[in-house]
C-alpha cells in the first residue's frame, strides 16, 4: 500500500525552504546557475528559478541534465536507454552552480550529474539541493540543500508527484513490487 506523507499544498513550503537555504549559500560574486537533473529535477529547478532570481535581483541561467548515458547502470537496469537530451545553454566556467534533484538516495545519480557537467566546462562550484532526502547512502555525497528528510525502507522507493507532470502534489513511499520504483 502507498504511503504519502505530504499532499497538495505543503509541497510549495518545502521549495520555499529551499530557496532560503540555497540564498544563504549563493556566492557574493559570479555567474549562478540552476541545473536540473530530468525528470522531477528539472521540473523543481523551473519552479525555484523565479523566486531565487527575485530574492538575489541576479541573473541566474537555467539548465536540464539527461545523465541516462552517464549512469553506472546503464546496461543493466536499462537496456534501451531512452535519451532526452541535455539542456546547458550557458557557460559552465567559474559558474556557481545548484543541480537540482527531486529524491536523493544512493547518491549514483549525482555522480553521474556531476561526470556529466564536468564534461560541459569547469564550473566554480556545485552544491546539490533536493527536495527529499531518503537515506541509504553507497557514495559520499550528501545534498547541501534539503526540502525534507523521509526515512524509507530498503524495499521500499521515495516518489515525487508535481502538479506539472502528475497532474497532484505529494511524496510518498510505495513498496518496489507494487509502484513504479525509482
Amino acid at each position: 500500500m502507498d504511503k504519502w506523507l505530504v499532499i497538495g499544498d505543503r509541497v510549495p513550503p518545502l521549495l520555499e525552504k529551499m530557496q532560503a537555504e540555497m540564498l544563504q549559500l549563493v556566492p557574493a560574486k559570479g555567474p549562478l546557475a540552476l541545473v536540473g537533473i530530468k525528470g522531477r529535477g528539472a521540473d523543481l529547478a523551473r519552479r525555484l528559478l523565479p523566486g531565487l532570481k527575485q530574492q538575489t535581483g541576479r541573473e541566474i541561467s537555467l539548465g536540464f541534465l539527461d545523465i541516462t548515458l552517464y549512469r553506472d547502470d546503464v546496461g543493466m537496469a536499462y537496456p534501451h536507454p531512452k535519451v532526452k537530451g541535455t539542456e546547458l545553454n550557458f557557460s559552465l566556467e567559474g559558474c556557481h552552480i545548484f543541480l537540482v534533484d527531486d529524491v536523493f538516495y544512493t547518491g549514483r545519480t549525482t555522480r553521474a550529474a556531476l561526470d556529466e557537467l564536468m564534461d560541459y566546462g569547469r564550473p566554480a562550484s556545485v552544491l546539490l539541493a533536493v527536495l527529499v532526502d531518503r537515506g541509504g547512502r553507497e557514495l559520499p555525497i550528501r545534498p547541501d540543500v534539503v526540502g525534507i528528510v523521509v526515512e524509507a525502507a530498503s524495499d521500499c522507493s521515495v516518489e515525487v508527484r508535481l502538479q506539472e507532470v502528475d497532474g497532484e502534489e505529494g511524496i510518498g513511499t510505495v513498496r518496489k513490487n507494487q509502484g513504479k520504483g525509482r
